[in-house]
């Protein structure tokens, strides 16, 4: 590690600390842990949803928008087939399976057909899909009052005095088992090299002979698998609304920058720091209004951080 970047850690940490620090003085200990343990299992949903962006845009060059929505049709129909009395774990597989369908539809039959296109075209077409998905949803479900329910939530471990549940261990042991499982997939096997090649040149890659469509249907079933995970589990941890998990896509875009849609440990660190930071600003009065806008400007200082020494030219960039 170098030395810049042990200054890096240690900044992150110091400010970490301040503003934790900062956020829960004069609180007692307990309302403190109780909200870092769940901005820390919001933060894993955030990270998830990020994980699943970097993963398809380094294959793909395709920024999807429409994961949460994916997510939030899974897991409405998750909710519509306990209803029905169908067995629970068959529930929650419907509702990966949903959301793997739905992504794999679009990356299968639609996006091919825009891979040449900019890629603020490819963003702005999953945009409209996911709007698209969002209109059916609300179609097929008024707008009632609805929760998803786990049998981990029942059951729960003792931490410093306080109870966490196993649902949200189960999400944050999941983000980080899913980073280290991604990272030895792309670094290990012949597919994540292959995606590696199209995310540098996707040109160079076709005339070399690899599979794009295969690799980007790949890529674009991981997207989907993680994107009904994270529907799921958003569903049970923080509320049942279509509309609410269609958007969960947008601080999940916001963990994405923070690894600078590339560096997957950055995207998890990202995630469940905007997580904890997000839930902690409840403590605060004068500050729990900024909680929507909070895991942008944590963005935002990322990137103004990480572009610092640099200058932008007509030429390019110094």
């Amino acid at each position: 590690m170098t030395r810049t970047q042990l200054w890096n850690w240690a900044l992150y940490i110091a400010l970490m600390a301040l503003i934790l620090g900062w956020l829960g003085w004069g609180k007692p200990f307990k309302i403190q842990g109780l909200f870092l343990a769940s901005g820390l299992a919001v933060g894993s949903l955030y990270a998830l949803g990020g994980i699943g962006m970097v993963v398809l845009f380094r294959a793909s060059g395709v920024l999807n928008f429409s994961s949460g929505a994916a997510g939030a049709a899974g897991a409405m129909t998750a909710w519509q087939l306990a209803e029905w009395g169908v067995w629970p774990p068959a529930t929650w597989l419907a509702c990966i399976l949903v959301a793997l369908a739905i992504t794999l539809a679009y990356g299968r039959f639609l996006a091919p057909r825009l891979a040449w296109r900019e890629p603020v075209v490819k963003a702005v077409a999953t945009l409209g899909f996911a709007l698209i998905i969002l209109g059916l949803v609300s179609f097929l479900w008024i707008d009632d009052p609805r929760s998803i329910t786990l049998p981990t939530d029942k059951m729960g471990i003792k931490f410093l005095g306080l109870r966490i549940t196993v649902t949200r261990l189960i999400v944050f042991f999941a983000s980080i088992g899913i980073v280290i499982g991604i990272w030895a997939f792309l670094a290990k096997t012949a597919i994540g090299l292959q995606m590696r090649s199209l995310a540098n040149d996707r040109d160079l890659s076709a005339l070399l002979g690899i599979p794009i469509l295969k690799v980007e249907t790949i890529a674009w079933g991981i997207s989907g698998v993680l994107a009904g995970f994270t529907g799921l589990m958003f569903a049970d941890l923080i509320r049942l609304e279509p509309t609410v998990i269609t958007f969960m896509v947008i601080p999940s875009i916001a963990a994405a920058i923070c690894g600078r849609l590339d560096n997957l440990a950055l995207v998890l660190i990202g995630g469940l720091s905007m997580g904890v930071i997000e839930n902690m600003l409840t403590l605060s009065n004068a500050l729990k209004g900024a909680r929507p806008i909070a895991p942008f400007v944590i963005a935002a200082v990322v990137l103004l951080y990480s572009q610092r020494g640099t200058r932008l030219t007509f030429g390019g960039r110094e």
